[in-house]
């Protein structure tokens, strides 16, 4: 069977309800069978078909001739999902309005705690990397020195990845070609706690148009999180004493992630 074939096979399967396919970007298989002999995983690509899978092969599972399934980690799913938007995505007009690079996103792909802005600026669209400028900074200050958890061990993205000239506020047909990638970042991340960061950003993952200042500090069910909206650290550099109401915005979220740990 080969790699068209056996897609085509797990789509058919899934539509049929059989246990152990999905299409779903968030499913887990949480029981598998194993061998007698171990399989070596060959890469499969499952990106069109949205099964987070790595491999699927007709082996012998003891007697019981089950086929053998082998997860793909978190950080494989994210590659999966980077290698899909490619390196000069074309899936929206921001490709020719001068953006340099698409900005995916970066930190531990199994962190409890994700950061989601609005869209990269011109440090981050120089350096492909989200918030590295000085609202970058001070989100480091935020996540090291107020949450004393090192940034390395969250996961920061934005809503689109390309940045917008001028650093407008995102389009709404480039947030419907880029927010996908995001909800597939979020299911294979699956933080405890989302924090979105300004206003854009929290309108756009939450559906509303309730200004910042009504929605911070509250706690809202997202895909699996718990999600806080907050002011986003440009908003801080531009307006210090909001940094008391942020703070207060992260010890809620320090509460949740002791809670769910």
């Amino acid at each position: 069977m080969d790699r068209d074939q056996l897609v085509e096979h797990l789509k058919f399967a899934a539509e049929l309800g059989v246990p152990g396919t999905s299409r779903d970007q968030a499913w887990r298989i949480r029981t598998v069978q194993t061998t007698r002999e171990p399989v070596e995983p060959a890469s499969v690509g499952f990106a069109a078909t949205g099964i987070s899978v790595l491999d699927v092969r007709d082996a012998a599972s003891g007697d019981s001739g089950q086929p053998v399934v082998l997860l793909r980690s978190a950080a494989e799913v994210l590659e999966t999902i980077r290698v899909e938007i490619g390196p000069a995505c074309t899936r929206c007009k921001l490709h020719a309005l001068g953006r340099t690079q698409v900005v995916f996103g970066v930190g531990n792909p199994e962190a409890a705690l994700m950061f989601v802005g609005e869209a990269p600026g011109a440090d981050e669209d120089e350096q492909g990397v989200p918030f590295v400028g000085r609202a970058g900074q001070l989100l480091t200050d935020i996540i090291e020195k107020g949450l004393q958890i090192p940034r390395k061990d969250v996961y920061i993205a934005n809503v689109i990845k390309c940045r917008p000239p001028q650093n407008r506020n995102p389009e709404p047909d480039e947030v419907e070609q880029c927010e996908p990638f995001l909800f597939r970042q979020i299911d294979a991340i699956k933080p405890r706690v989302i924090v979105a960061l300004g206003k854009f950003g929290a309108q756009t993952l939450l559906r509303t148009t309730e200004p910042i200042s009504k929605i911070r500090g509250r706690v809202f069910d997202y895909r699996g999180a718990k999600l806080i909206p907050t002011f986003h650290p440009a908003y801080l550099l531009r307006n210090p004493p909001a940094k008391r109401e942020v703070w207060e915005d992260m010890k809620l979220v320090s509460r949740l992630l002791g809670e769910s740990a």
